[in-house]
């Protein structure tokens, strides 16, 4: 894991911005630094390096290719390079390597086999930048489901790229103003979607595609982006070939292909250890680790006292069953309260996921023993373990009856009459108006008019799936799974993940979101992951073949705290009212001040949008930071 950082046709110091760029982002690369300038001054490259596969300095960045051609700085790891190197030296590309890194082998494959053909054999997490000197262009590249994170864009005329949207902003004339159209989209999600950031003129490049930049850079047409893998497709592909054998044989396949992912993501010259939840996802990923370790498996959790949000006895439990080394944390209020003045330093851009804060405390305890963790993440949306997943389903059966031009102007009437005022009205009237199953998702998210009023401009970004048909996939579960892994995924837990542990120089990986793991899970038969309310059945049946099924069957809590009853009558509600000062918003003008002092008046006198009052103080929060 690192941190990588450029610019091309900069007007400035080129050292002392890459500097500044490095040094803001040291905390994902503290072990050693480095930085490229090409000679006809046209481009700059900075990295920041976490050593975790070949330590020495053969492995530094940015990296020149043995021919001198490419110049490349990366951040991720390719888990498949063994296989890779292989084939290099077999095929005669390379005689011989300086170093073991696989930032040498994927340096090299490029110059061998090209961009698409190197991507397409890869299976892993990365950002990449790759200069081609002879060419005189530049690519950026972000894995297939977007693990890493990669902003670029323009800062007055110059482009630039960096794995952390905060590098950007500290460069010699930053002055992009707050892109207001994003907005609306994140007071309804908590995050930013890509290809949208905070800033105008600011994108994320999305995941599964790789751009090339013209040189000399004069604007953005001379950028291009492509996709190289998709995961719309991947489902499409999937469900077009579903998986003919036993659920049995399914749960074979499925284990097979954990364990072999599991197996070249255990790989590091560093400790490695998992995040253990207790819950089914997490539980399967450790049992699979210790089945395939000689020694004990290092694993993580953290608990809190507070009664209905702790589940640290049951992994204390799942762990002495599997014959684990844990290790466990009980934070307080006190301990979270500590963490919220980082947040907006930690993810650059408003960010309002609260599951960040003991996700951050689980890594800073985890990185004191270790430099690698495993997750458990995408199981839900892989395997279909939302509940919400049976509910929107649930709902649209009933509904799909009722013709849409009957539905409509009936939903317009309940939104806009007296009841209304009823939260359990409004819901229903805004989902009555859904024009389909993956429409009726997106509305659940929009349920109150008033969301859709706190930023003073309306936007128009649109979302990334909004091109899809409603009947994209021929089940409704997959069709909203398929949603979940195209936006809320990547952008929100993939996102909340990478920033929280890297905060604290903490490498994590996924291997459910193995290439090969993820086109398998596309598929299955929509009765090998859900019966009734009951979600992930496959994969429930590998892990009961290393725990009991009564040590796993318990209603689920999550990864969260009670943030908001922090915020009403703890420590935190100082912070927030702080923030939520009127004459502060009203001077911002971002805000609808009115609307603010009534969401912080419901939500503290009546309970009402627990959610959103977060959203709004994370914003706000960084409003606060965004120029420290």
């Amino acid at each position: 894991m690192c941190g990588i950082a450029g610019f091309c046709s900069f007007d400035g110091d080129r050292k002392r911005n890459i500097e500044k760029m490095k040094a803001r982002m040291l905390h994902r690369g503290p072990d050693a630094g480095g930085s490229y300038f090409s000679e006809d001054g046209q481009v700059t490259l900075g990295h920041r390096r976490l050593s975790i596969v070949d330590l020495s300095e053969n492995g530094a960045q940015p990296m020149t290719s043995h021919s001198g051609r490419y110049v490349i700085t990366y951040n991720g790891e390719i888990y498949n390079y063994k296989k890779l190197s292989d084939r290099l030296l077999s095929e005669g590309k390379i005689s011989a390597f300086r170093g073991t890194s696989d930032t040498e082998v994927l340096l090299e494959s490029f110059e061998a086999y090209g961009i698409e053909e190197t991507l397409a054999f890869c299976k892993g997490m990365f950002a990449i930048c790759l200069y081609d000197r002879k060419e005189q262009c530049l690519y950026l590249m972000r894995d297939r489901i977007g693990e890493k994170p990669l902003y670029y864009g323009m800062v007055g005329r110059s482009f630039v790229f960096a794995s952390d949207i905060g590098c950007i902003s500290v460069l010699d004339g930053f002055d992009n103003p707050i892109n207001r159209e994003v907005l609306d989209l994140y007071f309804i999600h908590g995050y930013i979607p890509a290809p949208y950031s905070i800033y105008e003129k600011i994108y994320k490049l999305e995941a599964g595609t790789f751009a090339k930049i013209k040189l000399p850079f004069n604007n953005m047409d001379d950028v291009t982006v492509k996709p190289y893998w998709s995961v719309a497709e991947a489902a499409k592909k999937g469900q077009a070939n579903l998986f003919k054998g036993s659920r049995k044989e399914a749960a074979d396949e499925l284990e097979r292909l954990l364990k072999e992912s599991i197996a070249e993501q255990m790989v590091a010259d560093v400790p490695v250890g998992a995040f253990l939840s207790a819950g089914i996802d997490s539980s399967t990923i450790v049992a699979l680790m210790q089945d395939l370790n000689k020694g004990k498996v290092k694993s993580f959790t953290i608990g809190m006292d507070e009664e209905g949000y702790n589940e640290a006895t049951y992994a204390k439990e799942i762990a002495q069953h599997l014959g684990t080394e844990h290790t466990e944390l009980y934070i307080t209020e006190a301990d979270a309260r500590a963490v919220v003045p980082k947040l907006s330093e930690m993810f650059g851009e408003p960010f309002a996921d609260s599951s960040q804060i003991p996700t951050y405390l689980v890594s800073k305890m985890t990185r004191e023993h270790v430099t690698v963790s495993l997750s458990g993440d995408a199981g839900d949306e892989l395997f279909c373990g939302y509940t919400s997943y049976a509910s929107v389903e649930r709902i649209w059966n009933k509904m799909k009856g009722v013709p849409y031009f009957i539905r409509k102007p009936c939903s317009e009437l309940v939104i806009h009459s007296p009841l209304a005022k009823k939260p359990i009205y409004r819901i229903k009237g805004t989902l009555l108006g859904a024009k389909g199953p993956s429409d009726l998702y997106i509305c659940s998210y929009e349920t109150d008019p008033l969301t859709k009023q706190i930023s003073l401009t309306k936007g128009n970004c649109s979302y990334k799936y909004s091109e899809y048909d409603p009947h994209f996939l021929e089940e409704t579960n997959h069709n909203i799974m398929l949603m979940d892994m195209e936006m809320y995924h990547p952008d929100d837990i993939l996102v909340k993940v990478d920033r929280t542990a890297m905060a604290v120089s903490l490498e994590t990986r996924v291997p459910m979101l193995d290439r090969d793991v993820v086109e398998f899970a596309w598929t299955l038969p929509i009765d090998y992951l859900r019966e009734g309310k009951r979600g992930k059945l496959v994969l429930r049946d590998v892990l009961y073949r290393y725990v009991p099924e009564e040590m796993m069957e318990r209603p689920k809590k999550g990864f969260s705290i009670p943030v908001e009853k922090w915020l009403r009558s703890g420590e935190l509600r100082d912070w927030a009212e702080t923030l939520l000062n009127e004459k502060t918003i009203r001077e911002q003008g971002i805000l609808n001040a009115d609307v603010v002092k009534k969401i912080w008046s419901d939500f503290t006198e009546k309970g009402e949008w627990r959610i959103q009052i977060w959203y709004i103080l994370m914003f706000q929060d960084f409003m606060a930071h965004r120029f420290i």
